[in-house]
């Protein structure tokens, strides 16, 4: 069996899907004032579906994820959803083992 060798690109987009997943559960916890976060997420999706990999992009969506956050007015969510903007840096930043 021969195993696909994975690019930096893949590396990042499923680091960052699983990110956006588990804002999606963060997200669930908001009622009304996640709408601006429901908003970045759905274009996060669409994003993440587009077979070119642009990391401009990526960095110009966690810009955005800030601004949605600062939207949030409960403070505690707030600190979570940085933890997931920390997380996002984290994944965009990922490489390919070297063996």
């Amino acid at each position: 069996m021969t195993k696909k060798i994975q690019t930096d690109e893949e590396i990042k987009r499923k680091a960052v899907k699983l990110v956006v997943s588990h804002m999606k559960k963060k997200l669930e916890e908001l009622n009304e004032e996640g709408h601006s976060l429901d908003k970045w997420i759905s274009e996060m999706e669409d994003l993440l579906n587009v077979e070119e990999f642009d990391i401009h992009k990526y960095h110009d969506m966690r810009r955005k994820l800030n601004d949605a956050i600062d939207c949030i007015y409960n403070v505690d969510t707030r600190y979570k959803l940085r933890d997931s903007w920390i997380s996002m840096g984290k994944a965009l930043d990922k490489k390919v083992k070297k063996y």
